[in-house]
């Protein structure tokens, strides 16, 4: 091993020394986080500027540091399963009648698409203002070969799938293959057999009460059991981030960016204007928004730096619960629909970006009724069933572009940035999912206003 590598891998090491560190000094978790975000922006930094992008020693470099950030991300992925199962179920067993869970899941599923089709409507408008139009763009070596992979892709993926066979795509088949995460829609497949579950023990609870009480002991005791997991890995959340931090900006093509400035510039617009409509509707809704920012910033910090919604979840959950003060059923609901389907970023902004852009080449004027309404319809019901992890952007932007009738290919035009992009998308997906939930909550009363205004209920517990 080169000896740059390993002095590489010391620097990180003494880094995460000086967190644990932080930690047995009792500094706060939210401090602990932002420490080691910051100085995985600055190793980043210089990890590139001292070696430059690509070599050799700055490849063998994030590949070792993928170990603490990747690592970081599958224990995450580990938990998501058994902890929406587990929760969901107890959830719903602590209900009195199965209509409050159809009103649960009816306003969830509701906010996110409607917040999707709004995020497509802000998309549209960004691209406009940029005036982003594909033929614009320089298309290089690497531009072509994404194109035709996206052809490929959108011909085995998508054109070969019917709407139908979408929607059939939701029903587990098999519970214990979405219990591997083998398919993008693996996490509402286990939500709706974690629905059944729960439904099926209220209607023992009438029938046979006895058996009812067992197997909810018996639920009670594994979801005790989940929550320390859970606790276990959300104290390796700074550790991670500070390596995906490194990794990312270690990695990350500056000249690209600097090239389709334009599309980054308008991408983040349409982002940032999201988020504000986000905090715009926490306070129609009574709440304080910048309190709701204090308390998110650590789940939304890891979102952006890991690109996964999917790897998020724990943490999304743990902070509605903890800090925000969301009922607990509606918190494991939201996060785990929030990662499939109605992404304000990934299915909503996204695509509808990517439509303005193309739509001239083929001579279509996007700023018509004909042309925005269908977009905004299909960018709606199309979000359902999209990965919350990398390139479930693609995978919507695909179905849109396809559906309105646009070649597919000019998506890999972005490839440079594609990335730096997806992690501001992650993030607004998150916080898209945890808005919900708090509204939700809000709507059906259930709300903890004495949690939400608590400000030292953003630590979580000091054990983290």
């Amino acid at each position: 091993m080169d000896w740059m590598v390993i002095l590489n891998i010391a620097v990180l090491v003494a880094i995460i020394a000086l967190l644990v560190y932080m930690q047995r000094k009792h500094v706060s978790f939210t401090k602990r986080v932002f420490t080691g975000l910051g100085l995985g922006i600055v190793l980043g930094a210089l990890l590139q500027w001292i070696y430059g992008s690509g070599s050799e020693t700055l490849v063998s470099t994030t590949d070792w540091y993928s170990v603490v950030g990747r690592g970081y991300i599958n224990f995450l992925m580990m938990i998501v399963v058994p902890l929406v199962m587990v929760s969901i179920i107890q959830a719903i067993t602590n209900l009195e009648k199965t209509a409050q869970l159809g009103k649960m899941a009816g306003w969830i599923v509701g906010l996110l698409i409607v917040t999707t089709m709004i995020a497509a409507l802000v998309g549209v408008a960004s691209a406009t203002i940029f005036d982003l139009n594909a033929e614009e763009i320089s298309v290089g070596e690497a531009e072509q070969q994404r194109a035709a992979s996206l052809e490929e892709r959108y011909s085995t993926d998508v054109e070969a799938v019917s709407t139908p066979q979408r929607i059939l795509n939701f029903i587990p088949s098999n519970i214990f293959l979405d219990m591997t995460g083998a398919r993008s829609t693996s996490v509402i497949a286990v939500v709706i057999f974690s629905i059944f579950v729960g439904v099926a023990v209220l209607g023992l609870r009438r029938k046979n009460p006895e058996q009812a009480e067992t197997f909810t002991k018996m639920v009670n005791a594994v979801y005790g059991v989940v929550m320390r997991i859970v606790t276990l890995v959300l104290r390796l959340t700074p550790y991670g981030i500070l390596a995906l931090m490194a990794n990312t900006v270690a990695t990350t093509d500056f000249a690209g960016i600097l090239e389709l400035g334009k599309f980054v510039l308008a991408s983040y617009l349409a982002l940032a204007v999201m988020f504000i409509i986000h905090l715009i509707l926490v306070g129609v809704f009574g709440l304080n928004p910048l309190n709701y920012v204090r308390k998110v910033l650590p789940v939304l910090s890891f979102a952006f730096t890991s690109r996964s919604s999917a790897g998020t979840i724990p943490l999304n959950v743990s902070a509605q619960k903890n800090a925000l003060g969301v009922e607990e059923g509606i918190a494991n609901m939201s996060a785990s629909f929030g990662a499939t389907m109605g992404q304000n970023g990934c299915a909503g902004i996204y695509p509808a970006m990517l439509a303005v852009m193309i739509a001239p080449s083929v001579g279509i004027d996007p700023l018509t009724w004909e042309f925005l309404v269908p977009l905004v319809l299909i960018i709606g019901f199309s979000s359902f069933g999209i990965a919350g992890v990398g390139g479930g952007a693609t995978f919507a932007a695909l179905i849109v572009l396809s559906s309105m009738g646009l070649p597919v290919g000019l998506a890999g035009l972005l490839i440079s940035i594609e990335a730096f992009i997806d992690m501001g998308r992650t993030a607004l997906n998150v916080n898209g999912a945890m808005v919900t939930g708090t509204l939700t909550s809000r709507i059906l009363g259930n709300f903890k206003t004495e949690v939400f205004n608590d400000k030292t209920a953003i630590e979580e517990a000091k054990s983290l």
